[in-house]
Parts: C-alpha cells; structure tokens; sequence
C-alpha cells in the first residue's frame, strides 16, 4: 500500500510528529503554496508540561489533549495520517511506515520528541516514566491506589511504605512532580477516615547532582529547595538510587519501601533518530544552522530529537516546549523561502525565560536579569501556561479545575477505573525482621 501527496504538482512537506514543534511547523505552512502530511502514532497533540497534573489527579485527560484533526481542521492543505514511521530514506525521498505503506516528500520535518531514559536492566519494570498520556494514566492509578490502600491498612509499617513515593531527577518535571504528589497525599489523607494520616505521607526527591533545577541560577535553585521542604518534601541531592528490589529502594543510606517511583532524571532521543542522519554524543541528530540535516538539506530536524547549538550559544538548546515551537516557525519559514528561491536563514533561538511550579502559591522563575519566586512566579507560571495551552475549551477547562483547586483545596480527578480486584498494587519486599521501618522524617 503506497500513500502519496494529493496536491497537484505542488510541493510536498511530509512532518513527523504532532508535539510543539510539528504541530507548529504544520499551522505556519497552513496558507503556503504546499501540501502538508503530518504522521503521529497517535492522534492528538498533549500538552506535555502539564502531565504531571494529570498524574496527580489535578487535571483530566481530556484537559491537555486535543486531536491533532480539531486544531487543524480549518488548514485546508494538511492532512493527518496516523501512523509510526519506521525508517526514512532521505536519498529516494520517503518515509516507511510500520504498517507497509510509505509516504514520498519534497521536503521533511521529524518532530518525532524524545522518551524517558529509563534505568539499564530489570531495575526499569519498577519505575513509572512521564512523557505520555499512558504515563501519567499509570501513575495516578498507582498513587490513588495506594492511598485507597494505605486507608484501609492497620499495619503501620506497611501503611507507610504504601504512602511512600520517589521521584528521581531533580529538573522541572521531577519537582513538578515531587509538589503536586505531596499535595495530592496530604489533601487525600486529610479527606479520608482510615488509618492514613498527613504524618504517614512521605515524598522523597532524589536528585544526583548538588542541587535541584541546576539549569536555574543557584538562588533560584535554593529557593525551590526551600519551598519544596516548607511542603514536606524531602530533598536528596548528591544522592543516587540503589534498586533492592521490588518496591524498596536506597536512598542517602536509608532502605525505603515505597508504594511507587516516578523517573523524571531525564530523556533521550526516540529510536527514529538512528535512521534520520548522523547522531551527536548525546544521541540526538546533528543539524546545521538552519535545522536541516548537512547531507540532506530538504530534511530537518527539530525540537528534542535535535542537536542544535546556535551561534552564540555554547551549549545545545535543551529539549524544551518553546525552543520546538520556535524551530517550527523557523523551518516552515525556509521551506517557503527555498520554495520562492531564497537564502536559508540561520536558526536564532529567543530565550523566553524558564520556569517551574512546586505547589500551591510556589514556584520560580527567570528570564534574563528577571528573577521571581513565591506567589509571584506561581501566578506568571499559570499565565504562560494557560496562553500557550492549545485550545480554547482546554484554556477553559484548565482555568476552571485551577480555580477549583485553589479555592476548596482538592483534586477533582481521583476516580479509579477498574474494580477493587484489578487495581494496579504495588509489590513491595517485606519489611526485615531484623530491624522496624523506620519512621517517617518531617520535613521542618
């Protein structure tokens, strides 16, 4: 079965991936003189800076999703294709599919993102990942499931390892993810009637390095460390994880058993980027100062499956939303300058700033000279995020639950799906007999 371009002598543009940086590239060829396919294993764009949220039952799944067919309904010259691409050629001009069928192209765009760098070996089946909606699907069943657990449990040592989460990786997601879990524990144990109480919940972040959000400046680091531990969350830095089995871990010394780990300690290029060109140390494909691959200048290569270093930056841009969506425009922009018989134009990143929520009322925030944190840097993070949200029934819905949250203090979200029979329990290593679990710190 072969898929080709439907346009009538026009150029083709084929774009892999429908994240930030294909979808943008999709929406500004939308009035070009071309065709535009663009091929996603799944049908809707997510929101992935706000996956957390879903995992901790904040949002729905619907609130950060929406069909990649909805936000391009109006683009009368792009067409969606759902499909995973299993090989490209970039000498005859085509994309394989994994189903047999191929696509030809004039011109290229992989988006096709990243995925968790899980740990080596047999140690990965005992974390949970967080870079799709299934991820943070899984998550929040497995925490709603503990909680439910840990109510019901008259042990104290088992409750306590059921009401124990370790989150690895100290950037953005993972202290994202570190806050909202504490909250969603303590709001949970405040609203049952069991056994749980706030005192048996316990979050630790795990975060090799010396601090956590290294890529802020050091105040700012400080300052999330602060606010992480005013909300009970204990911070490991310079620390690893040592896997004892399943569901018990060692952190900074102390053997923990623990109801679930989420790895937030960083991505790595999807396997699509071997079969695209030349990989960098750090796996991702190299591009030249346009974005288009050196030995394929039709081909390019954006957002975090790319190695792009500008001029006048000394290290690769990060695998972050806005450097995707800026690459989007800026490839887009060549094609049809390429098309009209123009010059390529050099890539130049626009540093929006970065930022990260830890809680309620807490986060913190840089650009340039500008440094903010507390209640300030929280209320300029729910701003950007809502404007660059795509969708306005999903802006609403975020805003709502938001507010929800806010003013009554709880999560709208924590439905569980499958029976009490089905729920996904965590296997955790008995307690040793030789010694009792320790009791929960608390975090001053």
């Amino acid at each position: 079965m072969t898929s080709t371009e439907t346009g009538a002598g026009r150029p083709h543009v084929v774009i892999v991936g429908g994240g930030f940086g294909g979808l943008r590239a999709a929406v500004s060829l939308a009035d070009a003189d071309v065709d535009v396919t663009i091929i996603d294993k799944r049908n809707h764009h997510v929101f992935q800076p706000l996956l957390y949220q879903v995992a901790t039952a904040g949002l729905a799944v619907s609130d950060i999703a929406m069909p990649l067919r909805a936000v391009l309904r109006r683009s009368k010259n792009v067409r969606v294709l759902l499909g995973e691409v299993e090989d490209i050629d970039t000498d005859t001009c085509r994309v394989q599919l994994y189903d047999g069928s191929h696509v030809e192209f004039d011109y290229l765009v992989v988006a096709a993102g990243a995925r968790t760098r899980y740990p080596r070996g047999e140690e990965a089946q005992y974390v949970f990942g967080l870079k799709t909606l299934e991820d943070a699907r899984a998550i929040r069943q497995r925490v709603l499931t503990c909680m439910e657990m840990a109510e019901s449990e008259p042990d104290a040592a088992q409750r306590r390892a059921l009401s124990t989460f370790v989150v690895v990786g100290g950037g953005p997601t993972g202290v994202e993810m570190a806050g909202a879990l504490r909250e969603l524990a303590m709001t949970n144990a405040g609203m049952g009637r069991g056994h749980l109480s706030e005192g048996d919940v316990r979050v630790v972040l795990v975060e090799r390095g010396d601090r956590v959000l290294s890529s802020f400046d050091p105040p700012l680091s400080e300052s999330a460390q602060r606010q992480l531990e005013a909300l009970g969350v204990e911070v490991e830095t310079a620390t690893d994880l040592a896997f004892e089995g399943p569901g018990r871990v060692a952190v900074g010394g102390e053997s923990l058993r623990v109801g679930a780990i989420v790895w937030a300690a960083g991505v790595e290029p999807v396997s699509l980027a071997e079969k695209v060109g030349p990989l960098a140390s750090d796996g991702r494909v190299e591009v030249a100062e346009d974005c288009s691959l050196p030995h394929a200048p039709r081909v390019f290569a954006i957002g975090d499956i790319a190695h792009c270093t500008p001029e006048g930056h000394s290290e690769p841009l990060p695998g972050l939303a806005p450097v995707a969506m800026q690459q989007g425009e800026h490839v887009a922009r060549q094609i049809r300058r390429t098309i009209a018989g123009k010059d390529r134009e050099a890539f130049s990143y626009n540093d929006r700033g970065t930022m990260a929520t830890i809680g309620r009322s807490r986060a913190v925030a840089q650009r340039g000279k500008m440094r903010l944190t507390g209640t300030l840097a929280w209320f300029a993070w729910l701003v950007v995020h809502l404007v660059t949200l795509v969708g306005f029934r999903n802006r609403m819905a975020v805003f709502l639950n938001w507010a929800w949250h806010y003013f009554t203090f709880r999560q709208g979200h924590r439905i569980l799906l499958p029976s009490a029979t089905q729920l996904d329990r965590p296997a955790l290593d008995p307690a040793p007999d030789s010694a009792p679990e320790p009791e929960a710190r608390r975090a001053s």
